[in-house]
């Protein structure tokens, strides 16, 4: 009988007759085996972009021995950032008519997308501002207006409401641009200054609240909304690429980190601290709403009778306000920067209620009512506005994103305001009931205005006097006390002279001090050669005295002897 051998013993036999190698007999090779080509992850890729879009071109890195300096072109850029960004929350108002007829809803369903917009701002204002504090200004303001950019252009493409509306709110939230750099101008410009160049950011922020209405109304008419946010995307890119080439990459105002809560808490603390900050709140709040009650009733009236103005003619109402801030900038390097910023306040209070009275009164029957008040109380506004930014931007140096916060929201509040209670008021009494309302604002906020002099430190009262020039016109509330300069910005040419004439001081003061010393040193040469001269006499008659003293001893022993 044969007996199949099991191939798995005969390798097992194999196996233990065959010598043994211990593995030290191996060569060992040391090379490292090639990894597998590693597909780039979702994270990896996040990187790459986020270290190209934070990259810093040499010319605008940061050089604390030498800050760059804050030029007229600098200031431009960054009102046509605020400009076409801040217009992102007001393309849709004069078109939600066709929203409503493209995406097949009531005017009802479409009549939430300003509100949307709206409230992503407001939440904005509060969560994201006050990182102006904390984050370095260049890297926070590119990822925005990249990351708004890149979600407008869901707008454009998107067919379903619902989708629409979110991106609304989220573009909303994003677009604070123009609330960054307005802190970021209070800290560049000296304070003689800031009026002027907060008024060229401020125009910008008008210039998009208004031309985003004009672009947006006549666009649809010729060709369709889409068009409108396809042009909102570019207008954004555009800003990101010119703010990546010419925003200098400026630190952080609080590089030692703060805590973010804390940071939100602090912006009520700021308002039980700085009574100019609570006064400048409240009379925006009734100023800005008369800017939104007028301009929301204003179609209802040029569209009615008796003048039955088409949307195009209506929407070119908007180059009325854009003429008024053109003069702004001009009017705050000459008025502004020159007194006390109440009384820049109170002008503008006077302007708005010349405005809006012409415009209430006459405007139901002559369209030069409604002009005059489109530029009057475009202009007031504006200046006034300008005016409490330059006195609240003096309170806090470090903290100026957090007080331009508290004072948005209260400009914010004011806007909703004026929007709701002008249309409700205009749908029971007309036009001039809404423009009374405006009226009664413009006297509360001048009754504030009265509350609390230019030169009181406390919460009520005039001390110090009425005078509205400035004690020192090198700051920028008037007062003497001269603010100390940012390290962000550059020394001007007034500066410069003060510092050199300074240094020449000091350096004159240690010439006297050192020629001073030096004929000092001249006269106590004598004395001390006569002191000399004296101790030397002195000690030649000692010596004398003792050797004659020797002599006569020895004489009188010889003679003993």
């Amino acid at each position: 009988m044969t007996t199949l051998a099991n191939p798995d013993f005969k390798h097992e036999a194999e196996d233990k007759t065959s010598p043994s190698i211990s593995n030290a007999s191996l060569p060992v090779d040391d090379t490292p085996a090639p990894s597998p080509p590693s597909t780039p992850t979702l994270l990896s890729r996040f990187f790459v972009l986020y270290s190209r879009l934070t990259y810093t071109p040499p010319l605008v890195r940061w050089d604390p021995s030498s800050p760059p300096k804050f030029s007229i072109w600098l200031n431009v850029l960054f009102g046509f950032a605020g400009a076409f960004t801040v217009a992102n929350l007001y393309y849709n108002h004069p078109i939600l008519n066709i929203l409503a007829r493209d995406f097949g809803v009531t005017y009802e369903d479409v009549s939430i997308i300003p509100t949307l917009a709206q409230a992503g701002y407001a939440v904005g204002l509060l969560l994201l501002c006050p990182l102006g504090d904390l984050l370095k200004r260049r890297g926070f303001v590119l990822w925005l207006v990249f990351l708004t950019s890149s979600v407008s252009i869901g707008l454009a493409l998107t067919s379903s409401l619902s989708v629409f509306s979110g991106l609304t709110f989220i573009v909303g939230f994003m677009t604070v641009t123009p609330q960054l750099m307005l802190p970021l101008v209070g800290d560049l410009a000296p304070p003689h200054r800031r009026a002027a160049a907060l008024s060229i950011v401020v125009s910008g922020l008008m210039l998009g609240i208004l031309i985003a209405r004009l672009l947006s109304g006549i666009m649809t008419q010729y060709t369709t909304w889409r068009a409108v946010y396809w042009l909102s995307v570019a207008l954004q890119y555009s800003i990101w690429f010119l703010l990546y080439l010419f925003m200098p990459d400026y630190p952080s105002t609080n590089p030692g980190g703060l805590n973010y809560l804390k940071m939100l808490w602090s912006i009520l603390v700021m308002l039980t601290k700085h009574p100019v900050l609570v006064q400048a709140c409240a009379i925006s709040f009734f100023t800005s709403l008369t800017f939104t009650n007028f301009w929301t009733v204003l179609t209802f009236l040029l569209s009615g009778e008796p003048y039955n103005y088409t949307p195009v003619v209506i929407g070119l109402f908007a180059l009325i306000g854009i003429l008024s801030m053109l003069v702004a900038p001009v009017y705050a390097r000459y008025v502004i920067d020159r007194f006390v910023p109440l009384f820049s306040v109170i002008l503008g209070m006077v302007w708005c209620g010349i405005g809006i009275a012409l415009g209430t009164y006459t405007g139901t029957f002559t369209v030069a009512g409604p002009v005059i008040q489109a530029f009057m109380g475009d202009f007031g506004l504006q200046t006034a506005q300008i005016a409490n930014r330059s006195a609240i931007y003096a309170v806090e140096p470090k903290g100026r994103n957090r007080v331009n916060t508290a004072f948005m929201l209260a400009v914010f509040c004011g806007q909703l305001t004026g929007t709701s209670v002008g249309s409700h008021l205009y749908a029971r009494g007309g036009w001039i009931a809404s423009g009374s309302f405006s009226m009664g604002s413009i006297g509360v906020a001048l009754l504030l205005c009265l509350v609390r002099g230019p030169w009181e430190d406390g919460w009520v009262g005039w001390s110090g006097g009425w005078s509205v020039l400035k004690k020192d016109r090198r700051s920028g509330d008037g007062k003497a006390m001269v603010e100390e300069r940012n390290p962000l910005r550059r020394l001007d040419t007034n500066e410069r002279a003060a510092a050199a004439e300074e240094t020449a001081g000091d350096v004159e003061k240690g010439r006297v001090v050192e020629a001073k010393d030096d004929q000092a040193a001249v006269n106590a040469e004598p004395v001390e050669a006569g002191l000399e001269l004296r101790a030397a006499e002195d000690t030649t008659a000692e010596v004398t005295g003792e050797d004659e003293k020797i002599g006569s001893r020895e004489v009188k022993g010889a003679t003993q002897r």
